[in-house]
């Protein structure tokens, strides 16, 4: 897995909960200045899905095993557009609160990808 798109996007994530906790406390809902911080973390993950499924492909293995590699990639892709899509539900503070823990876990997750991979 390349650990170069692995730092970027948990560098991204965590830049992401900073700003949108910020939000929070300051008693801010998201706006469309996080949701395009959202799709730029996304693109991020994204890429790091197509670039894992391709290794995949080419036949290089995950150390701890391919179908739980697959199955956090699918993870780490679909956790802040999950919590963008709640964010919009919840039009108050929890909402940027809700997108923060979203980028958190996605920061985890990508740790947690990295040592899965064989890091």
């Amino acid at each position: 897995m390349l650990d170069a798109l692995t730092v970027a996007v948990a560098v991204a994530a965590i830049a992401l909960a900073a700003w949108c906790g910020f939000a929070a406390y300051r008693d801010q809902p998201t706006k469309d200045r996080h949701f395009i911080g959202m799709a730029v973390v996304t693109v991020l993950a994204f890429a790091q899905l197509v670039v894992g499924i391709v290794q995949l492909a080419r036949g290089e293995k995950a150390h701890d095993g391919t179908a739980i590699f697959v199955s956090y990639l699918i993870g780490a892709f679909a956790a802040v557009p999950a919590a963008g899509f709640l964010s919009l539900a919840e039009r108050t503070r929890w909402g940027s609160a809700t997108v923060a823990a979203g980028a958190v876990v996605l920061a985890v997750l990508e740790v947690r990808l990295h040592d899965i991979w064989g890091g």
